[in-house]
């Protein structure tokens, strides 16, 4: 059975991916520097975070650019991207779940929508990564790289 996804189509799909949530996080984060004192503390406690994740998804951005021109460094940089995305939702979903079950039994509004919420992204974004890593991997992607 053949998993592979076409190139052009992983290029574009990362790099379209990577400009949104690049875009998306900016507009967060000025938002939420005019919303209020309270805001931007937040946004100074989080400083270091915010850029990480800025960083991983310009890897995504510039992966994805990678692999539309056929770059050796874009393939390696892609795979890495994903592998790094499939860590960050286990962790953030590890993270949710761990403060859903630290709330108190009245709290706890739903369980299985919480799970169900969780996996409604986990499952579609480890699936897609691991269909990028497989996809160059493959001995006809390394073919195409190496010229």
């Amino acid at each position: 059975m053949d998993l592979q996804l076409p190139l052009p189509f992983l290029g574009w799909l990362f790099t379209i991916a990577s400009v949104l949530a690049l875009a998306v996080g900016a507009l967060l984060i000025v938002a939420m520097h005019r919303s209020g004192e309270l805001q931007r503390r937040y946004l100074a406690h989080t400083v270091w975070n915010d850029m990480a994740l800025f960083g991983i998804w310009f890897l995504g951005l510039v992966g994805g650019i990678g692999v539309l021109r056929l770059r050796p460094w874009g393939r390696d940089l892609l795979e890495f991207f994903c592998w790094t995305l499939i860590a960050l939702v286990l962790l953030s979903a590890a993270t949710r779940f761990y403060a859903y079950k630290q709330l108190p039994p009245d709290e706890r509004v739903n369980w299985v929508g919480a799970v169900s919420g969780l996996l409604v992204v986990l499952i579609p974004v480890i699936a897609v990564c691991a269909a990028a890593i497989v996809t160059l991997r493959s001995d006809a992607t390394r073919a195409v790289f190496a010229g």
